[in-house]
């Protein structure tokens, strides 16, 4: 609650008219009543006497709320109330408004039967408002007489049709003159460079604001830093929008984000470039020309780096960098997630914050690696926080309590439904002791390596993304399709200490009698793990299947498909069937835990959870896990090409083994 009658309206307004003087040019076309309002540096009028209040209000039949009262006491109606509206209202000239533009007319138009009860309160206001413009550019204020709080204010409404928004809604006339006095300063700060500086007490004080802000982030204090920094943007001063637009972008709000007056400087581009190119590539449908409007007043050299960096973010291949021990941790983080271990990235680079150089005074934040593939999939809202709360640049503050890992140990988490619910079948192959390369070159499929290339992990490994993206690139680029082959694309990585994963989470239909494992080709020197689950396929039977080899041979394996459990070796008792495939129905998430937290124990090896659902991980295709078909097994090939395409041969037969297509 705000005590309006409290309010020292003739400073603030005296204030208001000497800098509305002071901002005019000698040159600028002006009325004669500004000219008289510029000589006498006053933008009222004399006031209004308790007796011309109190027969205005006997005219229009209701009492005035205070803070128009107090405001009449001091002038009697006011000129130039931010940019649009020319005259404002006193004693003589306000009036009930009993939809004189025809506007309730035009809004209840746009009703329909589910209407809510503001919706048609909203069209009503042009019918019962108390009409404060006189003079505007199409903007009307009205003062409604049905929305008054428990000070007896009324609600002050704003709106112009060239704005193409709803009425503003501000809390009482006190509100409304600040929110214009606020716009005049805004409008005033943005002229054209042939314009005189704006400058006055009320600025120097703003901008006295924004370097404290600037600080107050430094040391950690965000939110409070956004307080005054929001404060400043609504004056229009300068700076204040690029260093706020810093802390909403890691707070994730990269709609309408422009770094205003420091991104095309280019002391900060290296940093604030990528994250503003990456805002425009996530919508496909925007116009490259439209990047230009974020980029006004930067020369060819800064655009061209914007352009070329547009390119990497949309390839897949920006790579942020940064200097000194901060950028250390930046290569040590980028190894550790592009293997999956996005925890120990985060905890890498949170450690370093302390040491983060900025490029000038007013970098706020590493801000750049929100566009890396493999960085950006780190900071979700809770670590921003925590990076935003670090004290950073030699500042110094308290610390943040760190946040929790994303990753829970052991893969149980592969039974809890996902938002879209569309991970209901997977699979995965874990190897001991091994590297993630190393793995996927032993499951690559033979036709997609050259084994003429030196560097043969390069060549199985496609660069880091998300498995869709993935999915998509593979599709587009494949030019046969089988319907007896099953070659897996796969994310790889590390599973927690000592093993390495490859996770196929849209995996073909299971087959069991084409089905082969690849456990023994992936276990030479070592031990590897095969799981394959479908307890969740929605249209199909359920099913599970568990292989283990060691040394290239299997050691253990059981498969439950069509209600019936297949096994062989001697299985350890943590993993034995029975215990969850036995008697009971095999299906639903209870079994497929249980099944997951006993393969987890057994080998002591974890899935990571945001790194397989929310990163960018390497990729490559393996081989098919189904066995090669059989004579006068049938079987459709689909090959696709432009140009000569090599013909089919007559006996049908395959390079992978005999068949009929």
């Amino acid at each position: 609650m705000t005590d309006t009658t409290a309010f020292d309206w003739r400073s603030f307004l005296l204030r208001w008219s000497q800098e509305w003087a002071d901002s005019l040019s000698d040159d600028e076309t002006r009325g004669r009543d500004d000219e008289a309002a510029r000589e006498a540096r006053w933008l009222g009028f004399p006031p209004a006497s308790e007796e011309r209040i109190a027969a205005m209000e006997e005219r229009l039949g209701r009492r005035m709320p205070p803070s128009y009262r107090e405001f009449l006491k001091v002038t009697d109606g006011w000129r130039h109330a931010g940019g649009f509206v020319w005259l404002l209202a006193g004693t003589e000239s306000v009036h009930w408004h009993e939809n004189e533009s025809g506007l309730a007319d035009l809004f209840e138009e746009y009703l329909d039967e589910d209407a809510d009860p503001e919706e048609r309160q909203e069209a009503e206001l042009w019918r019962r408002g108390l009409q404060l413009d006189v003079e505007s550019d199409a903007t009307y204020v009205l003062l409604d007489p049905d929305e008054v709080d428990e000070d007896g204010e009324w609600a002050v409404y704003t709106w112009a049709s060239w704005r193409a928004a709803p009425p503003e809604r501000l809390g009482n006339f006190l509100e409304f003159m600040r929110a214009m006095y606020r716009e005049f300063h805004s409008l005033r700060s943005h002229r054209g460079k042939e314009q005189p500086e704006f400058v006055n007490d009320t600025t120097r004080e703003l901008d006295d604001l924004v370097d404290s802000a600037r600080l107050e982030a430094l040391r950690g204090n965000w939110e409070g830093a956004v307080q005054q920094l929001d404060e400043a943007t609504a004056y229009g001063r300068p700076r204040a929008v690029g260093l706020g637009d810093q802390i909403r972008r890691l707070l994730g709000q990269a709609s309408g984000v422009s770094f205003d007056g420091l991104v095309t400087d280019p002391r900060y581009a290296a940093e604030l470039l990528p994250s503003l190119v990456a805002e425009h590539a996530a919508h496909s449908y925007r116009d490259d020309s439209t990047l230009m409007f974020s980029l006004r007043g930067a020369d060819e050299a800064l655009v061209a780096q914007a352009y070329a960096t547009l390119e990497q973010v949309r390839a897949g291949t920006y790579r942020y960098t940064a200097t000194g021990p901060f950028g250390e941790a930046v290569e040590q983080a980028r190894e550790l997630a592009r293997w999956g271990d996005t925890d120990g990235a985060w905890w890498k680079l949170a450690a370093a914050l302390p040491l983060w150089e900025p490029l000038g005074p007013d970098h706020l934040a590493p801000l750049g690696w929100v566009a890396d593939p493999v960085l950006g999939p780190l900071l979700t809202p809770e670590r921003a926080r925590q990076l935003l709360s670090t004290p950073r640049a030699g500042q110094v503050g308290d610390p943040p309590s760190p946040t929790d890992g994303l990753d829970a140990s052991g893969m149980a988490w592969l039974a809890v439904p996902d938002a879209g619910n569309n991970r209901t079948s997977y699979r995965f192959v874990l190897v001991e002791g091994m590297d993630p390369q190393e793995l996927a070159q032993r499951l690559a499929d033979g036709h997609e390596h050259n084994h003429g290339n030196e560097d043969e992990h390069a060549t199985v490994l496609e660069s880091p993304m998300t498995l869709w993206e993935a999915r998509r690139r593979s599709v587009r680029d494949q030019r046969e399709f089988s319907s007896f082959d099953d070659k897996a694309l796969m994310a790889v990585g590390r599973a927690g200490v000592g093993w390495s994963f490859a996770f196929d989470g849209q995996p073909a239909p299971f087959h069991p009698q084409r089905f082969i494992s690849p456990a023994e080709s992936a276990s030479s020197g070592t031990r590897a793990v095969v799981v394959w689950s479908g307890l969740r396929e929605p249209h199909r039977e359920p099913f599970f299947h568990l292989s283990v080899a060691r040394d290239g041979a299997e050691e253990y394996a059981f498969t439950y498909a069509d209600g019936e459990l297949r096994r062989s070796g001697e299985i350890p008792r943590l993993l034995e069937p029975d215990r969850f495939l036995g008697a009971a129905q095999a299906d639903g998430p209870g079994v497929e835990r249980s099944l997951l937290e006993a393969v987890a124990e057994e080998f002591g090896a974890s899935l990571p959870r945001h790194a397989i659902v929310n990163g960018r991980l390497h990729t490559f295709t393996t081989r098919s896990w189904t066995r090669p078909p059989k004579s006068g097994e049938t079987y459709a090939v689909i090959r696709l090409g432009w140009g000569d395409t090599p013909p089919v041969d007559e006996a049908g037969a395959r390079e992978d083994g005999p068949g009929t297509r």
